[in-house]
């Protein structure tokens, strides 16, 4: 038996800022890659990790477009839902969505919360059941949602989760869980999504825990230019279990769709502001003189552009307004 797992498309009809190219065609191009390897291949599934959709009501138009896109699968498309496949990250407004529409009319096969589903193929059968992303995902037990148990008595148990499964240390900021906590006896193979930048195929006594990475490349984080989309591949058998990652090739380098220059540029001004605002809090003749003189002074001093200018002028006048209110 075979399964193609991919995960994290974003489908959307614009671009996001940080692509200089078309993201609605580099995004179909992908999936269409996809459903070449699944026929090369001759898989018998395709996995779907969520947020197949950047927003839960995408205009109807984009939408139809990539239904038609995935109907030329040849295979049934199985997924769950990712937080932004729903509103307020409540896996219950699905209905209202448009994966949910796309699962009325039959375009994917929707996995909910305890959803158990049993295939079978050349005398393997396996399990698979899948965890939408909900609001206590990766802030509860993680083996609550990380975590099934075979109840098909299947020779293989899948089980999809959209948290944010990680592979190393994280930022405490950002609720996440990571690859050691959430080992299962049995579940044979973990695949989760979420986690954009995905990380190394994690194996353990014959069980698999696979993150491809995202599809879609929607930031311009410095990982995500050198990071290239790829799928799972997943073939199971009597012998036993084997995954290979599979880049795709239409999937153009980082350096040649992300750009970096706006966060760079802002990163830049931030920078000289604060030398600003310090160069002025060392004036000596602060009290004596009009702040505004000082300011524009050191501005044509230091060739510091407008904005930063207007900037440091209007944070002052905030202050002085506020030291104002204070003594009366």
């Amino acid at each position: 038996m075979k399964i193609l797992y991919m995960t994290d498309t974003h489908i959307r009809g614009t671009s996001p800022r940080s692509r200089t190219d078309d993201f609605e065609k580099a995004i179909r191009e992908k999936i269409e890659e996809v459903i070449g390897i699944a026929r090369s291949e001759e898989v018998d599934l395709v996995l779907h990790g969520g947020d197949l959709f950047d927003r839960p009501n995408l205009s109807p138009a984009i939408v139809r477009k990539f239904a038609r896109i995935f109907r030329n699968l040849p295979v049934p498309l199985l997924g769950i839902a990712g937080n932004h496949d729903i509103y307020g990250h409540n896996p219950a407004t699905i209905d209202r969505t448009m994966l949910g529409l796309l699962d009325a009319f039959g375009a994917i096969r929707l996995i909910h919360e305890g959803e158990r589903i049993k295939w079978e193929k050349d005398g393997v059968t396996v399990q698979i059941s899948g965890q939408p992303f909900h609001y206590d995902l990766d802030k509860r037990d993680p083996q609550m949602d990380y975590c099934v148990q075979n109840e098909s008595n299947a020779d293989y148990c899948i089980h999809m989760v959209h948290g944010m499964l990680v592979d190393r240390a994280f930022s405490d900021s950002v609720p996440h869980t990571v690859v050691y906590d959430v080992w299962c006896d049995s579940v044979d193979i973990l695949l989760t999504g979420h986690y954009h930048a995905g990380f190394p195929l994690q194996y353990r006594n014959g069980k698999y825990i696979v993150n491809p990475g995202a599809l879609a490349r929607i930031n311009n984080h410095r990982s995500e230019i050198k990071r290239m989309p790829q799928v799972a591949l997943l073939e199971l058998s009597k012998d036993g279990i084997d995954v290979r990652l599979i880049p795709l090739q239409c999937a153009k380098p980082g350096e040649e769709i992300l750009d970096r220059s706006y966060i760079e540029q802002e990163a830049f001004r931030q920078e000289k502001l604060a030398e600003f605002v310090q160069i002025v809090d060392s004036s000596t003749n602060f009290q004596t003189m009009n702040i505004r003189d000082i300011i524009n002074e050191i501005a044509q001093l230091h060739q510091i552009e407008e904005k930063v200018t207007l900037e440091a002028l209007r944070r002052i006048a905030v202050e002085q307004e506020a030291g104002e209110e204070s003594i009366h």
